[in-house]
């Protein structure tokens, strides 16, 4: 599919003080290993977990409530139509606080997956993620590596023709990323310190 916009940023659009909010109530649930388009993994947990985290290695917290919806979706909203995507979307999955320590990180990967994962998600309605958002939670000082980069082509990503566009390192604390889901992208390796980050994924029928 190819758009004339494939990410749209927002800076500081949230105030320190709700980034701080979602940290604190993050970092107060019990955290697990994010898993990776929710494919089943056979063998001892310790060979999951290695096959894991050949792709990724970060830990995660599931956060539901409408005091979050409320701050983060109207962006949602002004970015899809200010981009000129207009996907049609109807609902959003639970919001995902991720936490990247020292050596963690996210290969490439796309968020959307195909409709027959959606069915075994046993999804409503079987829908698709559409639209992506990663809201900075993190001052850009208190951590180093970390960087989001996206892959702005419908090609893997390693192929010579691809190009690859590096989010602004000092990106405000608060400042938020929406993109198409079936954009490729990834966080490289932190290397100090640990990004907060919050994501989410708004879906809808599948395209026609």
């Amino acid at each position: 599919m190819l758009l004339d916009e494939y990410i749209w940023i927002f800076k500081s659009a949230l105030t320190p003080r709700f980034c701080d909010d979602i940290i604190k109530y993050g970092n107060t649930l019990k955290d697990h290993y994010g898993v990776v388009g929710g494919k089943q993994i056979s063998g001892t947990e310790k060979q999951k977990l290695n096959h894991l985290k050949k792709i990724r290695d970060s830990k995660i917290v599931w956060l539901e409530g409408k005091w979050i919806y409320k701050e983060t979706e109207p962006y949602i909203d002004i970015a899809n139509k200010n981009a000129g995507w207009n996907f049609k979307w109807d609902w959003t999955e639970p919001n995902q606080f991720t936490k990247y320590k020292v050596g963690q990180y996210y290969h490439w990967h796309q968020d959307q997956f195909t409709l027959k994962e959606s069915e075994k998600r046993k999804i409503e309605g079987n829908k698709i993620r559409k639209i992506s958002m990663s809201c900075q939670l993190s001052n850009p000082s208190e951590y180093m590596g970390g960087d989001l980069e996206f892959c702005l082509n419908a090609k893997p990503p390693g192929e010579k023709s691809n190009k690859i566009y590096k989010i602004e390192k000092n990106l405000p604390k608060g400042s938020i990323i929406v993109f198409p889901s079936f954009v490729w992208h990834r966080v490289t390796k932190v290397t100090h310190g640990t990004r907060y980050s919050l994501v989410s994924w708004s879906n809808g029928d599948p395209y026609k």
